[in-house]
C-alpha cells in the first residue's frame, strides 16, 4: 500500500462559486503512479465544500439558487453577530455538503457515472485563494 499526496491550488470568486475540478482529480490520479485504490479530496476551511454533480449550467444555477433558499445570506446567524464577519451563511451551507469525499480508481481512472463530476464550491463571502488536498492511497 502506498499513499501518494497532491494539492490543487484555486483562486475563487467566493459567494457560492462553484468550480469543476474533475480534470484536475484525473490528473493526479493518472500521475501518481498508483493504478488501484481511493482518492479523498478534502479542503481545509469551514467554508467550502466537496462534492458530486451532472456538472452543467443549469444545475449549477439550481445549486446556488437552493442554497440561498436554505441559508439565505440576508438570514440571521449567531456566527455573524458574534464575529462581526457576515459570512454565517457561508459556513451553514458548507456544513451541509461536508469538507471533503472518497472517490476509488481502477487502471488509473477514477470511477464516476457517466454524469458525474467533482466539484469544490466556494461558498464564502469574499474571493479567497483555495488549497485542495488529495490523499490517494493505493498500489
Amino acid at each position: 500500500m502506498n499513499i501518494v499526496n497532491k494539492k490543487i491550488k484555486l483562486s475563487t470568486k467566493g459567494d457560492t462559486d462553484i468550480i469543476n475540478i474533475t480534470a484536475d482529480v484525473s490528473s493526479a490520479v493518472l500521475n501518481s503512479g498508483l493504478k488501484e485504490g481511493s482518492v479523498t479530496i478534502f479542503v481545509p476551511g469551514s467554508t467550502g465544500s466537496i462534492t458530486t454533480v451532472e456538472y452543467e449550467p443549469g444545475l449549477v444555477q439550481d445549486l446556488k439558487d437552493y442554497f440561498e433558499k436554505i441559508a439565505p445570506k440576508s438570514g440571521v446567524y449567531q456566527h455573524n453577530i458574534k464575529w462581526q464577519d457576515g459570512n454565517g451563511y457561508s459556513h451553514v451551507r458548507a456544513s451541509f455538503l461536508g469538507p471533503g469525499i472518497t472517490v476509488p480508481f481502477t487502471k488509473g481512472k477514477i470511477q464516476l457515472g457517466t454524469w458525474q463530476q467533482i466539484i469544490f464550491i466556494d461558498f464564502d463571502n469574499r474571493p479567497r485563494d483555495r488549497e485542495i488536498i488529495m490523499q490517494l492511497i493505493g498500489e
